[in-house]
């Protein structure tokens, strides 16, 4: 029997053909498998809802954070809830099906690289991965749509009933700094939030004021101050690992089909069979 696995995806996009000929391959190696789904895995509620149900009748646990596209109001979406209650109804449907979501206590990973807390997290953003010569997200979100960079959250994830996307963000990151200050300091956590923890992921973004949507300066030490032991993130559509303080940091997405086919050509490989992504055991690295 093969070794048991920590596992993880994001970015499945779901409504696209291709992404769901990619998603009915994605199948464990060992009963006891482990799958994270790190958002976005689609636009509309009965197709996430589907998805989830697909995932885990086949791996021995799920555990989903919610990205943006999951959080969209989309008009043509039969649910036309907004906010805090969209993510709401998102989670009473995960726990209905089994999915652990970031409002359940943290598992305990005991298996190979175990014991570890998988630590589930909804932050958001607040616009303070500004563009260079930028001192505010004022300034920022200008320049932003002075290049024609404006990400579609503006028109279609609304914060109810918060005020702005940012004073939801404040106050989900003050709720999981407390929960994770909470966690058995013996123990070492795996950190699963869809939108990066630090901004070095977003320097090699090809529109660079896109970083505004992509996190907080807040989290920038939490892989060290949650003795993480790797961090898994999506949103940024490009799949890769880097190491920030000694610790492995795992973007795990799949992307639109235009993307992983264009990966796929430039590297001379099928990519979507590095899906899903081993975090623990951590890899060998050549």
């Amino acid at each position: 029997m093969s070794t048991p696995r920590l596992l993880a995806v994001s970015d499945l996009h779901v409504r696209y053909e291709e992404n769901r000929t990619v998603l009915d391959g994605l199948r464990p190696t060992s009963d006891d498998d482990w799958l994270i789904v790190a958002g976005d895995v689609a636009d509309r509620v009965e197709e996430i809802v589907a998805t989830l149900d697909l995932l885990r009748r086949r791996f021995a646990k799920v555990v989903w954070v919610p990205g943006n596209h999951d959080l969209w109001t989309h008009a043509k979406d039969a649910s036309q809830l907004r906010g805090v209650a969209r993510y709401q109804h998102l989670v009473n449907a995960c726990r209905a099906l089994g999915v652990l979501t970031p409002e359940d206590p943290y598992p305990v990973w005991e298996g190979p690289g175990g014991p570890v807390v998988v630590a589930p997290m909804f932050l958001l953003y607040d616009y303070s991965f500004l563009p260079a010569g930028t001192r505010t997200s004022e300034e920022g979100l200008a320049v932003a749509r002075a290049a024609n960079v404006v990400c579609t959250d503006e028109y279609l994830l609304h914060p109810d009933p918060y005020p702005s996307r940012t004073a939801w963000c404040h106050a989900r990151l003050a709720e999981t700094e407390q929960r994770l200050a909470a966690i058995d300091p013996q123990l070492p956590t795996v950190l699963v939030n869809h939108w990066p923890l630090t901004r070095l992921p977003t320097r090699v973004l090809r529109y660079p004021e896109f970083a505004l949507w992509c996190g907080t300066d807040r989290t920038a030490d939490w892989h060290v101050r949650f003795r993480a032991a790797a961090v898994v993130y999506g949103h940024l559509h490009i799949p890769r690992v880097t190491v920030e303080d000694g610790v492995r940091f795992v973007e795990s997405s799949l992307g639109y089909p235009r993307e992983w086919k264009a990966r796929g050509a430039r590297l001379g490989l099928d990519v979507t069979r590095l899906l899903p992504r081993q975090i623990l055991p951590a890899p060998r690295v050549p």
